[in-house]
């Protein structure tokens, strides 16, 4: 079977969800320059009392690591209370500013898995 699709179509389909990953690594890198802060921010949490320092030390992966789970505790704060490792006054008190960048990873995330489990139309089916 041939794939009559244009060659553009075929690469946003595949290639997107790909550059989507690479942003979003890019961006937790970034965003792991304000760490320190988010930290500071979320130090009676549990989880960044016992699991940050060692983490904050183990370099690039360390801190994409960290970044990932700042974002979901913050994003998902009822979950994390739940589980006992956000306190409910960090989440209350974490800077707006903050919270707004990690709501562009958190957006980042979700569009490209949608993206990559999205159909990119419908299969051509020659008879």
């Amino acid at each position: 079977m041939s794939n009559n699709r244009p060659t553009w179509a075929v690469l946003a389909c595949n290639g997107g969800p790909l550059l989507l990953g690479i942003l979003g690594i890019a961006y937790s890198l970034y965003l792991s320059r304000h760490l320190d802060a988010m930290m500071e921010a979320l130090k009676n949490s549990r989880y960044i009392y016992i699991w940050g320092p060692g983490l904050r030390n183990q370099g690039w992966f360390g801190c994409l690591m960290l970044v990932a789970k700042i974002a979901s505790m913050v994003m998902m704060p009822r979950t994390s209370i739940r589980m006992g490792d956000l306190d409910s006054q960090d989440e209350k008190n974490f800077p707006p500013h903050l919270r707004r960048l990690l709501k562009v990873k958190a957006v980042i995330l979700v569009i490209s898995g949608v993206w990559l489990f999205a159909p990119c139309g419908p299969p051509i089916v020659k008879g």
